[in-house]
Order: C-alpha cells, then structure tokens, then sequence
C-alpha cells in the first residue's frame, strides 16, 4: 500500500513512522525548508525528536508529489486549517477511491463543520463516503516508541475495515466501529475537557476533584453527542472514556498543560505563544458551547472553560459556580 500523512507535527509524524513499518509512505509538510530538514536528518526534530525514520518513509513539501497514486491519505493538520490545505494547491492529485483517515480532532468555529463534513465541502460526498475516523488514547510519542496502543476506526463497514488493517500491527491494536459522528464529537470535546483538568491540577486539586470532572464531562459529551445522532455506547468506549481519561490525566497532553498554566494565574495569549503545536481544544471550546446552544444541551464544563479563555474568568469562580449549581440526580431522567 502507498499511503501519504498531511501534516508534519507530532501526531502525524507518529502516524507516518507507525506506517512505514509496512508500507509506502510519504509525510507532507507545507513548509519546504522544514520538509528538507526532516528527509535530511530522518528524524523530526522539533516535534518527536530521538524517533528515527524507517527507509519506507520519505518526506515532501509538494502536495501533488505526496499524494500521487496514494491508496490511503491521513488528515493529520488542525482542524482549523484542514479547509484550507484541502483547497491548497496539488490536492487535485488525490486519487479517487483513496481511503481518507481523519487524525485531526476538533470542530471548525466558523461553520461548526465536523471534519468529514470539511471533505465532503472540499473533495466531495463521494471522498466523505470513503472517510475514517481514526481516534482513541493515543499519545503521538508512546504510539512511536512502540508502546501498547488502542484506538477506534470510525467510519462506513468496508472502509473502516481497510482502515483497520492497514494501522492494526506492532503495538497497534484497531477496533472498527461505524459511528463516525461519536468518534468525531468524542475526539474534538475531550480537548476542552482536558483544559478543564489542567486548571484543576493548576490550581492544586487532586484525585477527587480530577474524578468528578472526567465523569461529569463524559456525562455532558455524551449529552450533546446523543442529541446530535451519535450512539451512546460510542461515548463508553476508546474514542470516548478512553481518549478523555488520556487527555486529562495524561502529563504529554498539549490541552491539559493550556489550562494547567490558566490555573497558576497566566494569560492564554502568553501560553499560547510559547507553544509550537496547536491546542484543539482551544477553538473547540468556541464551537462545542455554540453547539450546545443549537441543540438545546447543557454543558456546564464546556461553558465554564469558555468563560475562562475568552471572557477573562478567574479559575477559582469557574469553579464555584460549577459547584454551586442545582443538585439533580444521576443518572439524569435516566439517560446520562
């Protein structure tokens, strides 16, 4: 199998290594002088530094060069730039009938846009129908070190199967599932999520309060989820509880350290601009609140980071007014 990684960060490089184990692959950055640093020096430095390229991997700057006769195309850009690169220059070269595989998690804030609904709006319903989520626990590192790893193909039957088995291998296991909505939703929310746990640890709490957060948010992810279409038992597995319990708990999670620096009193503009990838959940929190808002769902969490990235919210009454809220029962009205 030939296949092509879109994106040079952490994640997609992971990806990209996992994949030359086996096969074909070619990694795409939009910078060249970076593209030629990491072909150079078989390594990427400045995201995964110390993983060495297997001899299947080669690595390009030229969309057009990366993506000719790919069989499988790996999405792993932020979301927010996702529209963008699949309307760049040389996406014309993606063959029809590739399987298309979404790494990238989040929500675009302008349009509330999913990613599979970003290539059905850039390649067509037809690239949408041959479109995978690939998500779960999985820190770009440990998947490239060749730690235990388990993650969630998402997606219509046959291609999620071809998904499954072109990833499963080494020390990746694969499940499949058809619940490409769940996956997505559980993939882009648990970002914001994880800023709420790192204010938490940022401000000194322990395991109780890290606790009741990750059952509560799965509580009010599984809620908007839910009234979006999503199955239930999507939100109980690796793509949901999984991924959530990583990204909060985990010290390599980008979105956890965010918050983690809000709750010791910094400024998200001066975080932001120490770091060198992108934090999902950032934007995500945006467009999960306004989400909420359309479907007529509760997401206390969600609304509460909000307030503390965007409306300058001190952490300490985030909290209290979360705590402060009307006492109800669990599950609610049965369901969550």
């Amino acid at each position: 199998m030939r296949a092509t990684v879109l994106g040079a960060g952490s994640w997609g490089t992971a990806l990209a290594v996992h994949l030359a184990a086996r096969h074909e692959v070619r990694l795409w950055s939009r910078r060249a002088p970076f593209a030629e640093e990491l072909e150079t020096r078989r390594e990427n430095p400045t995201y995964l530094p110390g993983i060495r390229f297997p001899a299947g991997l080669r690595v390009t700057a030229d969309a057009e060069e990366a993506l000719a006769n790919a069989d499988l195309v790996v999405l792993a850009v932020p979301t927010q730039a996702l529209r963008a690169v699949l309307e760049g220059p040389g996406t014309a070269a993606f063959r029809p009938g590739a399987d298309l595989v979404l790494a990238c998690k989040g929500i675009e804030v302008g349009t509330l846009a999913l990613p599979d609904r970003i290539v059905a709006e850039t390649l067509g319903s037809s690239a949408r129908a041959r479109t995978v989520a690939l998500t779960g626990p999985s820190f770009a590192r440990e998947l490239a070190e060749g730690q235990p790893t388990a993650v969630v193909a998402a997606g219509p039957e046959e291609v999620a199967r071809r998904v499954q088995e072109a990833f499963a291998g080494g020390s990746l296991r694969v499940y499949r599932s058809d619940d490409r909505l769940g996956a997505e939703l559980c993939g882009a929310l648990k970002n914001v999520v994880a800023i709420a746990a790192g204010v938490a640890a940022g401000l000194g709490f322990g395991s109780n309060t890290m606790a009741a957060l990750v059952t509560r948010a799965l509580a009010e992810i599984a809620r908007l989820g839910t009234a979006m279409g999503a199955r239930r038992d999507t939100f109980m597995g690796l793509a949901g509880l999984g991924d959530l319990v990583l990204t909060c708990t985990g010290n390599l999670s980008r979105n956890r350290r965010v918050g983690q620096e809000l709750g010791r009193g910094r400024r998200l503009a001066d975080v932001l601009a120490g770091m060198r990838e992108v934090a999902e959940g950032v934007e995500t929190t945006r467009a999960a609140v306004r989400l909420a808002r359309e479907h007529g769902v509760e997401m206390p969490i969600a609304v509460e980071v909000h307030g503390i990235l965007f409306e300058d919210k001190d952490p300490r009454r985030a909290l209290a007014d979360l705590l402060a809220r009307p006492l109800r029962a669990e599950p609610e009205d049965g369901t969550t």
